[in-house]
């Protein structure tokens, strides 16, 4: 896998999630929430629970398989268009919980309102799968959908959140180092950036909730794996680690400020326009970690979801 040279190991240079920064007044929930969920001890029980229950499973998605190891959670539009834009979507987990089905409110409801195809892809998930493992099935899953006859192959969109963030971001990578399938926008909720955010020690995790700098250690270790030999992380593991952004497609990044990866966003975001790529912030005073997910009422997280969904409208269908 053909990688760019990595910029020197540094910090995010912007800190606010070391401040005292209070939760957004329309998320006061967030103080009952935990502030940590996934680690080495409660993985386990985590997968459990999410195949027991199979959280978010939907009979109106096609499951279709693209090879032996990759499938794809399908969602077509009341009224699909000979040449459909579509989406290709990455979800969270920090790498290691989570699967295609999870967001499939979220797939159907951005299919129905933008008429597009939207495809949630099942990757592998580490420790089991470290990188590039996960990476290479998003792209095997892209190439899939621009190769499909209803799909508009210049008309395709990648995002996810959190952990699917980061591959999303490092899938666009990808597909400018291989040249075969040019995205259109990369939609980057809340995204998991840059893994030497986890030798941080100014971080304060009291503002934090649901992924804290334990977990962030977890996921990155578990994600990594025998590619951080010798000390060496290859960009595309970690994102922001990628010198060379330039000739990307556009990017929409949102993200709360008390949110344990809002530095990185914010500083990425920054990098994104300087190479000339262009890019808009949406940052969120006060918001957590998934917020708009746990607390989808909030007009906050209504807001953010919006916000969202014009990007890829004019991407997709306004571009």
């Amino acid at each position: 896998m053909k990688q760019r040279s990595k910029q020197p190991a540094r910090p995010p240079s912007d800190k606010n999630v070391t401040a005292e920064q209070p939760f957004h007044p329309e998320l006061r929930g967030a103080r009952f929430l935990p502030r940590t969920i996934i680690n080495a001890r409660t993985l386990s029980t985590l997968r459990v629970l999410t195949k027991l229950t199979g959280r978010g499973r939907r009979l109106d998605a096609q499951v279709v398989s693209v090879d032996a190891d990759v499938s794809v959670h399908v969602f077509r539009p009341p009224s699909p268009r000979p040449r459909t834009p579509a989406l290709l979507w990455i979800h969270g987990g920090g790498m290691v919980l989570g699967d295609a089905a999870q967001d499939s409110d979220f797939c159907r409801r951005i299919a129905d309102q933008l008429g597009i195809v939207v495809v949630s892809v099942e990757y592998r998930l580490a420790p089991e799968h470290p990188f590039p493992t996960p990476l290479d099935d998003c792209y095997t899953a892209l190439r899939w959908l621009a190769r499909q006859p209803d799909i508009d192959p210049a008309r395709i969109a990648i995002g996810g959140e959190s952990a699917g963030g980061g591959l999303a971001a490092a899938l666009a990578l990808l597909a400018r180092e291989r040249g075969e399938i040019h995205p259109v926008l990369q939609m980057l909720s809340y995204p998991m950036l840059d893994d030497r955010t986890t030798t941080r020690t100014d971080i304060n995790p009291r503002r934090l909730r649901i992924w804290s700098p334990a977990s962030n250690r977890f996921g990155w270790r578990s994600y990594l794996g025998p590619a951080t030999a010798g000390g060496n992380v290859p960009p595309l593991a970690a994102p922001a680690r990628y010198e060379d952004l330039a000739g990307l497609p556009p990017a929409w990044i949102g993200v709360g400020t008390n949110d344990l990866f809002h530095d990185e966003d914010v500083t990425y975001a920054h990098r994104l326009q300087q190479a000339g790529v262009a890019t808009t912030l949406h940052v969120v005073p006060g918001a957590y970690h998934n917020f708009d997910s746990i607390q989808a009422k909030a007009a906050v997280s209504r807001t953010f979801l919006e916000a969202r969904t014009a990007a890829l409208d004019k991407a997709l269908n306004r571009g």
